[in-house]
């Protein structure tokens, strides 16, 4: 889709509704992915260093943070709007000293090799111009037995759930988001997004081929989002 060639653009002009609607749209179930999907995560040190690839407005850098996973997230995203927000609320949640954020591509991380303990993408890697690019890198910034966890749309096993599912994401998204966002394009490309990305054992597949080990998946709430955890 032409559109992944400027995402970042796009999540900026919606970058101030952007949490109302994942909340009102998800019917705030998507906390509770979160929240989920950074528990399955196994303890690592206190001091580790974690990436957040995509952070937005940071949710689930937050998560990670409260949750105990690390002490330390480096936030990484092409939207500036989207990062001031999450700035914002980690200013005001006192992690400030604990999340930072660096502007800049998943394609081409800004980061040496072998550099973090733990990397974590939260509904980003269906937006990566090239996904197997996007999760080398993801492998190459990673230390040796390091963790992967990457929360991301699919669509569930079951015929009817998958009608309803992709009814709302066709017709009604589009609609709601259009009407709040004020844009006339952006969640009509996050209906199609979330179509055409891979999910469930195809996405393990490339993740395997990527060099990953000890790969995973959980489905949540029917298979509308699923979470993979995997190992360098």
């Amino acid at each position: 889709m032409d559109e992944k060639k400027n995402i970042g653009s796009l999540f900026d002009r919606i970058a101030a509704r952007y949490d109302l609607l994942n909340h009102l749209l998800s019917l705030n179930i998507d906390r509770r992915w979160r929240r989920k999907a950074v528990a399955g995560i196994r303890p690592i040190a206190r001091n580790a260093q974690a990436l957040d690839v995509a952070v937005g407005t940071a949710d689930l850098a937050l998560e990670l943070v409260r949750q105990g996973k690390t002490d330390h997230v480096q936030g990484l995203d092409l939207s500036r709007q989207m990062m001031r927000i999450g700035e914002l609320k980690v200013q005001r949640a006192g992690m400030a000293n604990q999340i930072c954020f660096t502007e800049g591509s998943a394609l081409d991380m800004p980061f040496e090799d072998k550099q973090f303990d733990l990397v974590t993408c939260a509904y980003g890697v269906r937006n990566f111009a090239d996904l197997d690019r996007g999760l080398s890198e993801m492998l190459r910034v990673l230390k040796t037995d390091g963790q992967l966890m990457i929360l991301e749309f699919s669509y569930p096993s079951n015929h009817l759930i998958a009608w309803l599912y992709d009814l709302y994401f066709s017709y009604i998204l589009p609609w709601v988001g259009r009407l709040v966002s004020k844009d006339r394009t952006a969640y009509t490309y996050l209906n199609r997004s979330v179509k055409h990305f891979v999910w469930g054992e195809q996405m393990c597949q490339r993740l395997r081929q990527a060099g990953f080990r000890h790969v995973r998946h959980r489905p949540l709430t029917f298979g509308i989002t699923t979470v993979y955890y995997a190992v360098r």
